[in-house]
């Protein structure tokens, strides 16, 4: 199947594994598995090894959530979505061997608040350079996926002084070349990549996703991983109690409302002088590849090549290989 590469650069949560299926894997119906009861963030922390704690901060007009634990140089996770700060539950205990890891729930995500405004990558970078400069870091890496890979770029791009080294996971800043994107592809040219719509809508997803956020997650993880028990159920119920309410939801759809914003951000930023490794699955490697000495100008690239798209949890022992290697 044709793929332009180009245009799937940042296009978030399935877009490689899509576009290579050219069809839709069947998920299994969310109202299969009896709703159950989502333990606490910090129930979930205290249930890592590596001495996890949840913890808020007031930072830039909000309150985030982050989880921490381990000791050493200090080092951000920033997950994207439909996920939270669970998503790199795997990868957590292997850094905190070495580092002070602080995972982050961005602006809108799991338990941070959800105000109406300041979902732009640069404004959300800003929350995150706050938060770690509140905790007493001047200097930090900075890991992101998905969403949370934008915002880990913005925060290169515009605190220079505070970033040592910057991992993107499969994701890269979204660019122009977005608008290009087909509403409807051509038989055998790709897949529609319908969440980015979606998510651009007024008021509507909120009617119609609240309460039913289960729906969207299994059907993004029957899409988007080779084997679906890599995120079971237990893990999917985490992330679709996150984002069940009205505002969670659109929370969620701000991170892509925002984009029009972000583009214009990003023809202003110059090249990060940060190291930079991109971790990319089988299908973004080759974009990776172009795109990042463009961006940067210390890059390396490694391929998940197991990986579609969730690569923390689909590879989180290559993940913290690389990243432990990359950190060092």
């Amino acid at each position: 199947m044709s793929l332009d590469r180009r245009k799937m650069i940042g296009l978030g949560a399935g877009s490689a594994a899509l576009a290579m299926a050219g069809g839709v894997a069947t998920a299994e119906p969310a109202a299969a598995t009896a709703r159950r009861r989502v333990p606490s963030d910090a129930a979930l922390a205290r249930s890592i090894s590596g001495g996890f704690h949840s913890r808020y901060a007031h930072v830039n007009g909000v309150r985030l959530h982050y989880v921490t634990g381990g000791s050493g140089a200090p080092v951000v996770l920033l997950a994207g979505w439909p996920q939270t700060w669970w998503a790199w539950r795997h990868v957590m205990p292997e850094l905190a061997r070495s580092h002070r890891v602080i995972a982050v729930d961005i602006r809108g995500m799991g338990g941070s608040d959800k105000p109406q405004g300041g979902y732009d990558k640069k404004n959300m970078a800003r929350d995150v350079h706050e938060l770690v400069r509140s905790l007493g870091h001047s200097r930090v890496d900075v890991v992101g996926h998905d969403m949370g890979a934008m915002v880990a770029f913005s925060f290169a791009a515009n605190h220079p002084a505070a970033i040592r080294r910057l991992t993107l996971v499969d994701t890269l800043h979204v660019d122009e070349t977005q608008y290009d994107i087909p509403l409807l592809p051509r038989p055998g040219k790709g897949f529609n990549l319908w969440w980015w719509a979606f998510n651009q809508v007024q008021g509507l997803p909120a009617q119609l996703a609240a309460g039913r956020m289960r729906h969207i997650v299994d059907w993004l993880f029957a899409n988007s991983l080779p084997d679906q028990g890599l995120v079971p159920d237990f893990d999917r119920a985490v992330y679709a109690h996150a984002y069940d309410s009205p505002d969670a939801v659109r929370a969620g759809t701000a991170w892509y409302q925002a984009a029009h914003q972000d583009i214009a951000d990003l023809k202003t930023y110059g090249k990060v002088t940060a190291p930079v490794l991109g971790v990319a699955s089988q299908l973004t490697y080759d974009q990776f590849r172009q795109v990042l000495p463009t961006l940067a100008t210390d890059v390396r690239v490694v391929c998940a090549d197991k990986s579609i798209h969730y690569i923390p949890e689909e590879q989180p022992e290559l993940l913290s290989r690389e990243l432990l290697k990359f950190l060092a």
